[in-house]
């Protein structure tokens, strides 16, 4: 079982160069999108992970929903994408504050 959002947040990490003689202008990834396009990619898919774990919260409290595993399934779903999202953000910050920290 894949995840799609999790191969959405994880291609929207930067790759750090290896040479010293790189571009320093950021330029679009190979497939044209920016850094920003895949987070907020990333970000959407989150989202909708929530809201289908939300809805069929929603369809089991009502006696609607047929199979609980689908929600059992969705709702986990959503909860590793909010994790890895908030890991993601927690280490961004801490790389910025990082480098705040630094004396030029």
């Amino acid at each position: 079982m894949t995840i799609p959002a999790i191969g959405a947040i994880s291609a929207a990490l930067p790759v750090l160069p290896t040479s010293a003689t790189t571009n320093v202008n950021p330029t679009p990834s190979a497939s044209g999108d920016s850094f920003a396009a895949q987070l907020s990619k990333g970000l959407n898919a989150v989202q909708d992970a929530q809201s289908k774990a939300d809805g069929l919260a929603v369809q089991a409290a009502t006696g609607d929903l047929t199979d609980v595993h689908n929600y059992t399934i969705a709702a986990t779903q959503a909860s590793l994408l909010t994790e890895l999202a908030t890991t993601i953000r927690t280490k961004g910050v801490d790389a910025f504050n990082q480098i705040m920290g630094m004396q030029a």
